[in-house]
């Protein structure tokens, strides 16, 4: 019964900061889009037709050693 003195202030300490938790998290925009980083991932930038695209380091030109 002597636990109880110390679980229940314990346990709204707890409800308390995590009701802050979540104030901030909303009050900060973290839910705003759910859906688009699910999405993103299924967005590649591939080429369709299979051509691999040039990198600039592709057109550097390699120095033989003298």
């Amino acid at each position: 019964m002597e636990s109880l003195y110390l679980l229940i202030p314990l346990s709204l300490v707890l409800v308390f900061v995590i009701g802050a938790i979540f104030w901030w998290a909303t009050r900060s925009g973290q839910f705003d889009d759910m859906q688009g980083p699910a999405y993103r991932i299924l967005m590649d930038d591939d080429n369709p037709n299979g051509e691999a695209e040039e990198s600039p380091s592709s057109h550097t030109k390699e120095h033989s050693p003298d």
